[in-house]
């Protein structure tokens, strides 16, 4: 499916992306390559393949929760733009509201 630069101009206004005119030619390309890539992937046979969530098997890949000991706090605090009383201070995010 190849691809028009109309059509390209329309998909950047919809993504509120402004493109210049060499970027909508680069993307024009792209883009239909892309269509055709899919285009040709349905035309696969995948009647006999099962619907799968994993391509392949997973075993549990989590390691045990196993107790060590942690860097000294002092150490931990050693790189931050400002600590105070052995905690981290971070800007307020949200605000309270009486």
């Amino acid at each position: 499916m190849k691809l028009t630069r109309a059509d390209v101009e329309h998909i950047a206004q919809l993504a509120r992306l402004e493109l210049a005119p060499e970027e909508i030619e680069l993307f024009r390309e792209q883009l239909s390559a892309i269509l055709e890539y899919a285009a040709r992937l349905q035309e696969l046979d995948t009647e006999a393949i099962p619907p799968t969530a994993q391509v392949i098997e997973w075993r549990n890949v989590m390691r045990d929760d196993e107790v060590r000991p942690s860097l000294p706090q002092d150490e931990v605090l050693a790189n931050a733009p400002e600590a105070r009383d052995g905690y981290f201070v971070v800007p307020t995010v949200l605000e309270e509201h009486a």
